[in-house]
């Protein structure tokens, strides 16, 4: 009812606007030529109407709160639409009752026509799931032009999941625009934590904690640009949720959840780890300490430049920060962590790297070299080889892209910033080797 008022009061006022400007152009046809030449432009972009209106934001406002009950209905009407758990046994017994000819014991079958007659039978809130286009997709190699029930049934259930996931964000999603700022998600992961048994022993003092660990991945990942909102339907698109919700599963082995970085254990790993780097337990890293992450053999200017272009207070680092630095160090193949290395790397901001880039990080490690007693590998060399695994478009700039599309840029970035990366390409045959006497035994 009121969004009507609001509606027609909108309208009404729109029009009125619109006849005051017709009112007003014709009241002055009347004037100079020269006068209206300088008001033309003025009145013909008056007589436009409004294609865009700006977002309310204003807490309290009669359009803040209207948009938020529409908001609110609208969400609502969608979750009523959803199939429930009834649905679902329902569905699968229509399914069961409308097998298609040959029957086998193991593959329970069905044709286009048992399936549309399937889709007959049901209630109203199905047909969009009985699509030639879906029966298309399903379809494999069955000689007779059958899917399998189960497959099917696994697909609505994937696809309920979905719709019931975007409603839940969707109600965190305070602008309404399909976006969740980093305060909207880390409520709702907070309010999901009690809903996953794997996090029972996680300690109430450190959900804040681990809320923040899990945030952190969905924005590094999925906001590379950096603009503090994230997409719901990315984050749907995404695995992250998968593995985040796996944590419902009681039975989860031991090693899975030390795989999956929103399990306890993986956030505790991470948390000590910065503990045990803050040795004068300020709750923040100095260069100092950032220095002994890992084996401790990360090289002085890569550190430097961490701390030149990433987020300091007093020119140390927080725990949100060190959270995206471990998530590039433990992902150096993906897209978004070269893009980070990238940006380190590319001393001069100018969207390539040069031969003087690649010498200027590389003399870090024949310094280390140096330090462990080794005779330094020449630039010259790594150059060429460099540039051989990458093959750039440009001969003598190395861009984002050809870092990512070459396929080795976690290898190329080890090379440039840790000695130990270093090492182990220039050990590379000696290693395999070593491996494969170790397979043999």
């Amino acid at each position: 009812m009121l969004l009507n008022v609001y509606c027609r009061m909108n309208v009404e006022y729109e029009a009125w606007q619109l006849y005051e400007n017709w009112t007003d152009c014709s009241s002055s046809s009347s004037t100079k030529i020269s006068s209206f030449e300088k008001t033309s432009s003025v009145s013909s972009t008056s007589l436009l109407p409004p294609f865009y209106y700006k977002v309310p934001f204003e807490e309290g406002s009669l359009q803040q709160k209207l948009r938020e009950e529409a908001r609110a209905v609208f969400i609502e009407r969608k979750n009523k639409e959803l199939l429930d758990n009834e649905d679902l046994k329902k569905l699968w017994m229509l399914l069961e009752q409308n097998l298609s000819p040959p029957f086998v014991m193991e593959d329970h079958m069905i044709n286009y026509t048992d399936f549309k007659k399937v889709s007959s039978k049901s209630d109203e809130k199905f047909r969009p799931y009985f699509s030639a286009r879906i029966f298309a997709k399903l379809l494999q190699n069955d000689k007779v032009g059958r899917i399998s029930i189960r497959h099917f049934f696994n697909y609505v259930m994937r696809k309920v999941w979905l719709h019931q996931t975007r409603i839940g964000l969707s109600f965190y999603d305070i602008a309404g625009q399909g976006f969740l700022r980093e305060m909207e998600l880390e409520n709702y992961i907070m309010e999901l934590i009690p809903t996953l048994p794997q996090l029972d022993g996680l300690e109430s003092s450190f959900h804040s904690f681990y809320v923040c660990t899990a945030v952190r991945k969905f924005f590094f990942f999925l906001d590379p640009l950096r603009t503090n909102k994230v997409k719901i339907q990315d984050i749907l698109a995404c695995s992250f949720l998968d593995d985040l919700l796996e944590l419902r599963d009681e039975t989860l082995p031991k090693d899975v959840q030390e795989a999956n970085w929103f399990s306890a254990p993986s956030a505790l790993r991470v948390y000590g780890q910065y503990l045990n780097l803050d040795t004068d337990h300020n709750g923040m890293l100095s260069k100092e300490e950032l220095f002994r992450y890992g084996t401790g053999t990360l090289t002085p200017i890569f550190i430097e430049r961490v701390f030149q272009e990433c987020l300091t207070y007093d020119r140390e680092m927080d725990y949100k920060t060190y959270l995206d630095f471990v998530l590039a160090m433990e992902n150096r193949k993906d897209p978004q962590a070269l893009q980070y290395f990238f940006r380190l790397l590319d001393i001069e901001q100018k969207n390539f790297l040069s031969v003087f880039d690649l010498n200027y990080f590389f003399r870090a490690i024949q310094d280390q070299m140096k330090a462990h007693g080794q005779e330094p590998v020449l630039f010259e060399d790594v150059k060429d080889e460099v540039f051989d695994m990458i093959k750039p478009a440009d001969p003598f700039k190395v861009t984002l892209q050809d870092l990512i599309q070459c396929g080795q840029g976690d290898t190329i970035v080890s090379i440039l910033i840790d000695l130990n990366g270093f090492w182990t390409y220039e050990n590379r045959e000696v290693l395999v080797a070593d491996s494969s006497d170790e397979a043999e035994v």
